[in-house]
């Protein structure tokens, strides 16, 4: 065995190497991000240097005339202008504001040179004003100015907000769910249209947007990736290496922050897995384990897309593609690839149609699938299922009222490539549609709202789809027909003093904890999805759990619940009238005149609704 002295002192010696490597990268970064921000006054000083100086060298000349052409006192007497006084003249004439002739009257000469001057000024200002205005019009200019807006927005930040690199329908899916949770994001993207489109939308709170390329490390040091307020990074762009750089400069410059990116390839993946554990999410291979959870537990798929979609999202209907026959595949890219091999591995046959021949596939059949003839030719009459997966959304339109004119009892999917075409997809009423913007943004949505939902939808398909169909009735028995809210209770004294006793007793039951304040023999609309404590998770708790100190709960349910749950964390009476349903006086005055004895000091000192901590 080696000395233990020594193998600490090269861990350590690595340990310090790494963390010097990591300040002189954030140092570097900063210092670029420096440089990018003031960039605005250097471009305007170099641009407008020529038009100041010829202002400056007209003033100066017309004001060195004034001062050498002699002029007349009141009483006629030769007099000279001083410096003071010709330059109190020149700038209410070169302004043009005209205030007259001062102190005395000009000569003849003083005004031939103060006509001369005039019209000097006036030339001067207007190739002035001529730079300007084509500087102000400069798309150099343009995106300088709002470089130096979007960096003094993104450093006043004082919450915490979320990097999206990528503003495409993902991240606007995005945006949008974590504005509804009140979370602050701020957004690069390389299209200025999209940018500029952060104006319009309805957000709560401003939205700080640069049009730049991610791949940059200086564009992500502008854009807060070394603020102290920014809790994550999520990658969105439709181009998979600048996701990769994102996650390498991620991973460089900040290794303490999380990052999820979007991958359309197992290779794109494998590399982002070489710098640290980012979260990849591959929009292709996710629809694919989804069909399969849609094959075995139609209610777990029903409860994960509905609670992946947020909150206001209305509960989707329960499908039921079939477990047996074969199913036709058209198109073998990245989606029929992950498809076919997630059919066959439940069991299920698959002709696969593709314009291409491949030799990792049997029973393809190298056509296009639009040409006469080619759908009938592969059997469709009897197959049970049919995938339209071109990256063409005509196509796949096309395909599918052709498979459906065939065998209208198919079970019918596609592909929508454009946000645009969703109109088209939605009257062809198709059973099963990949939107691959929306899968992504729902998986980082379930990712970022909260950790324990997704814990809670990574080990829900584990216990059977009568569990998932149960628990889908009794959420839409509290919600209806749409998510209302979803949030995490932390049973800690600092967010929960009045439970304090209570917990440590080892008698808190949750049924207890979700009576309703004003009238403890009627629930709270609210159902508790996940028991957390510590690594061990219980899904969907019943009333009869037993509650300790620093377990984490997640609730599905009414925002006026959560109002109401809040209030019996933290008041000591509410809780004990929803615990033993025995009023108990708030007040001194209430306490004296019930008879109540007086708090504790611990009781004094604990915060109330009032006085929150």
């Amino acid at each position: 065995m080696g000395n233990p002295l020594l193998t600490f002192w090269v861990h350590r010696n690595r340990r310090e190497e790494e963390e010097r490597r990591a300040r002189r990268a954030r140092l570097l970064a900063a210092a670029a991000s420096a440089n990018r921000a003031s960039a605005t006054i250097f471009l305007i000083l170099r641009r407008m240097r020529a038009p100041l100086i010829v202002l400056i060298a007209i003033f100066s000349i017309s004001v060195l005339g004034l001062t050498l052409i002699p002029g007349e006192d009141a009483e006629g007497r030769p007099w000279d202008m001083g410096f003071f006084d010709a330059i109190y003249v020149m700038s209410y004439t070169a302004t043009t504001i005209g205030f007259g002739e001062i102190p005395y009257p000009f000569t003849y000469n003083q005004r031939m040179w103060l006509t001369i001057s005039i019209y000097l000024t006036v030339v001067g200002w207007a190739y002035a004003i001529g730079s300007l205005l084509s500087l102000v019009q400069d798309r150099a200019f343009r995106s300088a100015l709002a470089l130096q807006r979007f960096t003094r927005k993104v450093a006043r930040l004082s919450e915490p907000f979320v990097l999206i690199a990528g503003y495409g329908r993902a991240g606007e899916l995005l945006g949008h769910s974590m504005d509804a949770l009140g979370r602050r994001v701020v957004v690069l993207d390389r299209d200025e249209e999209r940018i500029d489109g952060l104006e319009l939308e309805s957000y709560h709170g401003d939205v700080p947007g640069l049009a730049a390329d991610a791949r940059d490390p200086g564009h992500l040091g502008v854009a807060g990736l070394d603020h102290a307020c920014c809790e994550a990074v999520v990658a969105l762009t439709d181009d998979d290496e600048a996701n990769l750089a994102v996650v390498m400069t991620t991973a460089l410059l900040r290794p303490d922050l999380p990052v999820i990116a979007r991958a359309t390839t197992h290779v794109i993946a494998e590399r982002m897995r070489v710098f640290g554990s980012p979260s990849v999410v591959n929009p292709f291979d996710l629809f694919g384990d989804h069909v399969r959870l849609a094959l075995r537990a139609p209610a777990s798929y029903q409860l994960l897309t509905w609670l992946e979609s947020g909150p206001g999202a209305a509960l989707p209907p329960r499908g039921a593609p079939p477990r047996s026959g074969r199913w036709v595949v058209c198109g073998y890219g990245r989606l029929g690839r992950e498809l076919t091999e997630d059919l066959r591995a439940e069991g299920i046959e698959v002709t696969v149609i593709d314009p291409s021949p491949h030799d990792d596939v049997d029973d393809v059949v190298v056509a296009g699938g639009f040409e006469s003839g080619v759908l009938a030719s592969v059997g469709l009459e009897e197959a049970v299922g049919f995938v339209a997966g071109t990256d063409n959304d005509i196509t796949n339109l096309s395909l599918v009222e052709t498979a459906r004119r065939i065998n209208p009892g198919l079970f019918l999917a596609a592909r929508q490539n454009r946000p645009q075409s969703a109109p088209l997809f939605a009257a062809m009423e198709l059973d099963a549609l990949l939107v691959p913007t929306e899968e992504v943004a729902h998986e980082v949505y379930a990712q970022l709202s909260t950790p324990l939902l997704w814990r809670f939808l990574r080990e829900m398909p584990e216990l059977g789809d009568a569990w998932a169909a149960n628990l889908v009735d009794r959420l839409t028995d509290v919600c209806g027909q749409h998510l209302q809210a979803l949030w995490k209770v932390r049973l800690i004294e600092r967010e929960a003093p009045a439970l304090t006793p209570w917990l440590a007793s080892g008698e808190a039951r949750l049924g207890d904890l979700l009576r309703n304040p004003e009238n403890r023999d009627e629930r709270l609309h609210a159902v508790p999805l996940l028991l957390l404590r510590r690594d061990d998770a219980l899904l969907a708790p019943g009333p009869e759990a037993v509650l300790a100190p620093g377990d984490e709960l997640l609730l599905a349910g009414w925002p006026a619940a959560r109002r109401a749950l809040e209030v019996t964390l933290v008041v000591d009476a509410v809780h004990e009238y929803v615990v033993t349903g025995r009023r108990v006086p708030s007040g001194w005055l209430w306490r004296k005149l019930n008879g109540t004895p007086a708090p504790t000091p611990d009781e004094e000192t604990r915060p109330t609704a009032a006085t929150p901590s």
